[in-house]
């Protein structure tokens, strides 16, 4: 019976050993299983790691590329520069032509108004001078005309029509601005007299028109024809 006891707990305690060695086995399987995740994790963090580095890598190439390219530009880049500023320049001087061109013609077509403008007002001022030219010798024959000595009243009669002529000639023309010259017993003007004669007359002092052989006229401030004089010496 005592050697049966101990065959029992023999077998008990083989029992608990093969027990004990069943849990070792799962406990190393467990931490095995336990170390095969943390590998996955290790093996990105050492990817992510390497990528980082080869992004660094690129980055420093691309700088270094760019760099170069930068200075493989720059020489182009200043003759881009110089080319604008050389086609600026030119059209600043055309520019400048064209303004003082246009300042030329602006004063040009200025001094043609004022032109135009000055003849049309002397146009206006002086619109009966032609035809007052053509009168003068008919009012010439007037006057001569009228210093005959008629005696007849016939002939009178046709001296007063005649004056009346004459004095209607002298009334339009006076309408037009148109008036005798002053002459006899003035000082002699070569501007306004004609001297065709000298005279020596103690009745007047040297210079001094003394007869008006033909009668002169100015039309406003302009001599239409000057008098025709004698003067004294």
């Amino acid at each position: 019976m005592f050697e049966e006891k101990n065959i029992h707990n023999e077998e008990l305690s083989e029992d608990k050993t093969e027990q004990e060695s069943m849990v070792d086995e799962g406990n190393q399987k467990v931490n095995q299983n336990a170390g095969n995740e943390n590998d996955p994790a290790d093996q990105l963090s050492e990817e992510e790691t390497s990528n980082e580095a080869n992004k660094d890598d690129l980055a420093g190439d691309g700088e270094e590329k760019g760099g170069e390219q930068e200075v493989k530009d720059a020489p182009e880049q200043e003759d881009e520069v110089a080319r604008l500023k050389v086609k600026i320049e030119e059209l600043e001087k055309r520019l400048k032509e064209k303004e003082n061109r246009l300042l030329r013609l602006q004063a040009d077509f200025d001094n043609y108004r004022k032109r135009t403008r000055s003849e049309m007002e002397a146009f206006k001022k002086y619109r009966s001078q032609n035809l007052a030219l053509e009168l003068l010798s008919s009012l010439d024959n007037f006057e001569r005309a009228l210093k005959t000595d008629v005696q007849t009243e016939e002939g009178k009669a046709i001296l007063k029509g005649m004056e009346m002529v004459y004095k209607s000639i002298l009334a339009a023309f006076e309408k037009e601005g148109i008036k005798p010259i002053e002459a006899v017993g003035q000082q002699f003007d070569p501007n306004y007299h004609h001297a065709v004669m000298q005279d020596h007359n103690d009745e007047y002092e040297a210079n001094i028109v003394t007869e008006e052989l033909q009668k002169g006229y100015m039309i406003r401030d302009r001599v239409l024809r000057p008098s025709m004089v004698k003067v004294n010496q």
